[in-house]
């Protein structure tokens, strides 16, 4: 992998146990940078982070006797993060795209730590990382000083899976712990890593529930005999926005072949289906505009150089890369995109289950009255809406002054890359829920069959959940289909996003 060209497919290998294979002249350029720096030093300037104190402390010049200190004592003091753990997953993603940021030779380090977090990776020794404690301003500070204690022999550590101090680790891969060179600490700590590791990690999920709800949407219009008119390519060609164009064409394909969708042409007197169908496209395509937008800011980010100062051209720069207003950015696009594809997948919900509106049995289910069938499954995904539009809304417009107003304007970003996770398994249920309903309404059509590859969401579904032919506990069914929308089982079925 080429330092400063990933690709998030190769980051998602990454994330998911790929080796990190940096490819390129990168040594050469890291050395270069780490030469202009102690040349740079040795001229007895002051280069913030370098030779002088951090944050408000920069007016305070340190003793070259005091550099080593300087940089170890950084990681130490400010290795303050609290909270839930990091999953391995995401660690892996923020080791990887600090090697990458460090191998673009801007930041004066030498090539050895950037050999340090390769070899942690390919050897699966991933530190211990709080999930909170950054304001995304100055670089995600304290969870990155977890991350880095394990290379100078302190943290702790997960060597492949079992828990371990951060020195036993190095030791298990016959290295000696890092002795921080200038400025090293700080190149470690500052950047943007943490942020758009956890961002980027729910955009791969984000992406695999994006997938799920054009299945979910196009078995609900099943199920509702809906049109498909609203899909025809006709219309989306004059509104001209991509995301709506896919989607269109998305939900017609999934649709194409239904004996029940041809059952609408011929007897079905209703001209036009609510919103919550006939504009999918609208909504669902704006949400996946949304979606890319925010995959490519992160693409960006994943390749940049953030952290603070920089070597460029043999001059030391300060500057605030560092700062993850773009990562906060792209976080908010994503929960608001999630927050939407959950709230019309509620809308439909409400829908199957209405006889006045669906043509169906009350709460899809006969025996209505000693049955409650859909009833409360519909509260759930409403209970789980309502949630998800409260965490969408935005975060970096939640700035808070740091470091006695040195950082007075912040990102939050951090922060708004973490609370993706509490959306996804929401909009994971959300769309459990609808896929159970949709497989429930299609089944008053038979003996008339839907399309194959909605015939097999639903050989999906009532592979662990059972038709509803009286109550039962619903909870189970909700867990069993949440985990295959989680597993990706039902997105393979729209060809992924």
């Amino acid at each position: 992998m080429t330092p400063g060209d990933a690709n998030l497919r190769e980051l998602a290998a990454i994330s998911a146990g790929a080796p990190l294979r940096l490819s390129g002249d990168w040594r050469a350029a890291v050395q270069a940078s780490h030469d202009s720096l102690a040349a740079a030093l040795a001229t007895g300037a002051a280069l913030y982070g370098v030779n002088t104190g951090f944050g408000k402390l920069a007016q305070t010049r340190i003793a070259d006797a005091e550099l080593a200190a300087l940089q170890l004592n950084l990681l130490r003091s400010h290795a303050a993060g609290v909270g839930k753990r990091l999953a391995p997953r995401v660690v892996r993603l923020v080791m990887a795209l600090k090697a990458l940021a460090l191998a673009q030779g801007a930041s004066g380090v030498r090539p050895i730590v950037i050999d340090y977090l390769t070899e942690m990776l390919a050897q699966d020794v991933l530190p211990i990382i709080p999930s909170r404690g950054s304001v995304g301003a100055s670089g995600d500070l304290a969870p990155l000083a977890h991350m880095s204690l394990v290379l100078v022999g302190e943290g702790r550590a997960l060597f492949r899976g079992v828990e371990v101090a951060g020195g036993d680790a190095l030791a298990q891969l016959g290295l000696k712990p890092l002795v921080l060179g200038p400025k090293e600490g700080l190149a470690l700590l500052n950047g943007t890593q943490v942020s758009t590791a956890i961002a980027l990690d729910a955009l791969f999920r984000a992406r695999r529930l994006f997938a799920t709800a054009l299945v979910a949407a196009a078995l609900s219009t099943e199920g509702l005999r809906g049109s498909d008119t609203p899909f025809d390519a006709r219309i989306h060609a004059l509104r001209r926005q991509p995301g709506q164009i896919r989607v269109a064409a998305a939900l017609a394909g999934l649709m194409s072949g239904s004996a029940i969708r041809e059952s609408h042409r011929i007897d079905d007197p209703r001209v036009q289906d609510p919103y919550s169908i006939r504009c999918t496209p609208q909504v669902l395509g704006a949400a996946l505009d949304a979606m890319d937008h925010s995959a490519a800011v992160l693409e960006r980010e994943a390749n940049a150089v953030t952290d603070n100062p920089l070597v460029i051209g043999g001059e030391v720069l300060s500057g605030g890369n560092f700062h993850a207003e773009p990562v906060g950015f792209a976080a908010d696009h994503l929960a608001l995109s999630m927050a939407e594809t959950g709230a019309i997948a509620e809308r439909r919900i409400a829908l199957l289950i209405d006889p006045a509106l669906s043509g169906l049995p009350a709460f899809l289910v006969r025996d209505g009255g000693v049955n409650s069938g859909f009833m409360i499954a519909q509260v759930t995904a409403a209970a789980l809406t309502a949630e998800n539009r409260h965490l969408a809304n935005p975060r970096v417009t939640d700035s808070l002054p740091t470091s006695a107003n040195q950082e007075d304007h912040v990102s939050m970003a951090t922060g708004a890359a973490l609370r993706l996770r509490p959306m996804y398994r929401n909009l994971a249920d959300i769309l459990a829920i609808e896929l159970l309903a949709a497989a429930q309404a299609i089944e008053f059509h038979r003996p008339l069959r839907s399309s194959a590859r909605l015939e097999a969401a639903h050989e999906l579904v009532r592979g662990v959940a059972r038709a509803w032919d009286s109550d039962r506990l619903m909870a189970p069914d909700i867990a069993a289909v949440s985990a295959l929308v989680r597993a990706g089982r039902f997105a393979t079925l729209a060809g992924g996003y």
